[in-house]
């Protein structure tokens, strides 16, 4: 469809963090956005207050007129929605031009510069990183972000002339697929959504396959841990990173006083005396891969500095709810064995010495029965766990499936208790010697910080 000859856009499942950015952007073209979430939160209600028009059940006669005519109105839906959602399917058999949330994107990327951040892990806090470097440019960027970032409340950046689009790659469904990236990272590809991809030769050789798509002239950024091959078409640079090896490394990293200080060292210039403004170890690793894109698109050393120590983090990306000099309460969306390793690392490394527990919802059954072993390995560095019952996000249950095979696994040792996310904030209460305590997960824990907060100050 020609995008001059739209003038409504439909979603199905809008408050997707993912289809809220693209809602926003076609606001911001001026087109009338409405659609269907399953629940009221607070995206959709943002969305609503900017014009966008929203329920929350599932019924074709809820769909407003403005949205009913197939010559002007365009339909977007994520590939979480079942085939059989009554919406979708009386679109389907209406006539309307229906695109999935990745084509939209890959449009999107054709049309402009691309600056894509693909990988298991890391994607989000990375691409929400360039896109602030490239925010503090002359030429500003557009963004299509994963998560919220601090620096603007939003999932979304515009800059109407700006030639640069920072969009983070989606390797579930293959989403990736779709985008035309013209200067790309690719933070890390250990196997996951095997639910999709049946095994890790599959996952890697999707990857392998997003390369491919990079357009002559740019480059990609892989990181050195990566065991994907890339497949470059020709005039494609190939660029390595890691934080103390590759094209673009750290050194001289200095860590203390609640401040992580290093040496960025690249072939295109080296950065001396880099203030990581969120001061996590990871942030060293997204850090070089948001700073590689951003000189390789043009941002000097000076925007690079000011960016990087400016950047504030996305919510639920190590997010803090409580800081005292006692105790605290972190929130991380870590959903993955190596995410959540890496998130008991950085906590180690910031509470040396203190008694740390995670309160951890598994995300997706598939991925709790492909996972559950490598799940409690990475649990098993924290001193204590809590476990809620497993998110379903799409899924059904799948017998023998719950939280429990990740229990029995757990190290010996440490300390474990099984439990529905809503007693956490009981099991809080009833103890007196937490100290640090993190929330892991991808799921709707999150929905529980307040009350989980206001049982640690409780407690004293």
């Amino acid at each position: 469809m020609d995008v001059e000859k739209i003038k409504s856009v439909y979603f199905i499942g809008i408050g997707g963090i993912g289809m809220s950015a693209i809602a926003r952007y076609f606001l911001s073209q001026g087109k009338a956005v409405a659609g269907y979430d399953r629940t009221s939160t607070e995206l959709t209600e943002r969305l609503k207050q900017e014009g966008a028009e929203i329920h929350y059940e599932e019924d074709s006669e809820l769909i407003p007129a403005c949205c009913r005519i197939k010559e002007t109105t365009l339909v977007v839906y994520t590939p979480a929605v079942p085939q059989d959602h009554k919406e979708l399917v009386w679109f389907c058999q209406n006539g309307f031009e229906i695109e999935k949330r990745a084509q939209i994107l890959g449009t999107i990327t054709r049309a402009a510069n691309a600056l894509c951040v693909a990988g298991t892990h890391g994607k989000t806090t990375t691409s929400t990183m360039l896109a602030h470097l490239m925010a503090q440019t002359a030429t500003g960027c557009n963004a299509f972000l994963g998560g919220i970032a601090k620096n603007y409340g939003s999932n979304y950046l515009l800059s109407k002339q700006s030639e640069w689009v920072v969009i983070e790659a989606d390797e579930f469904d293959r989403s990736f697929h779709h985008l035309s990236p013209y200067i790309t990272a690719v933070t890390a590809t250990d196997p996951d959504h095997l639910d999709i991809y049946g095994t890790k030769e599959a996952y890697l050789e999707s990857f392998s396959y997003y390369t491919s798509l990079i357009r002559p002239g740019g480059a990609l950024i892989i990181h050195e841990e990566s065991e994907m091959k890339p497949s470059l078409q020709k005039g494609v640079s190939l660029y390595t990173y890691a934080r103390h090896h590759g094209d673009f490394h750290a050194e001289n990293i200095r860590i203390g006083d609640g401040e992580i200080i290093i040496d960025y060292i690249s072939p295109l210039g080296n950065i001396r005396n880099i203030n990581l403004g969120v001061p996590i170890s990871i942030n060293i690793d997204n850090g070089i891969a948001a700073m590689a894109i951003a000189q390789l698109a043009g941002a000097s050393a000076e925007e690079i500095k000011r960016g990087m120590e400016s950047f504030r983090g996305v919510d639920r990306r190590f997010d803090f709810h409580l800081r005292t000099k006692d105790k605290a309460l972190i929130s991380d969306y870590a959903h993955h064995p190596a995410e959540i390793r890496q998130s008991a690392l950085s906590i180690r490394e910031l509470y040396k010495g203190k008694h740390i527990t995670a309160v951890f919802q598994p995300h997706l059954y598939s991925r709790t029965q492909d996972f559950y072993r490598e799940f409690a390995e990475s649990l098993s560095l924290f001193d204590e766990v809590i476990l809620t019952d497993i998110y379903p996000a799409r899924e059904l249950p799948i017998p023998g499936v719950t939280s429990k095979l990740i229990a029995d696994n757990l190290k010996e040792g440490v300390e474990c208790t099984l439990c529905h996310k809503e007693e956490v904030a009981d099991i809080v209460r009833k103890r007196n010697d937490i100290e640090i305590l993190v929330i892991l997960g991808a799921g709707n824990l999150e929905d529980h910080a307040i009350e989980i907060k206001n049982a640690m100050n409780e407690i004293g």
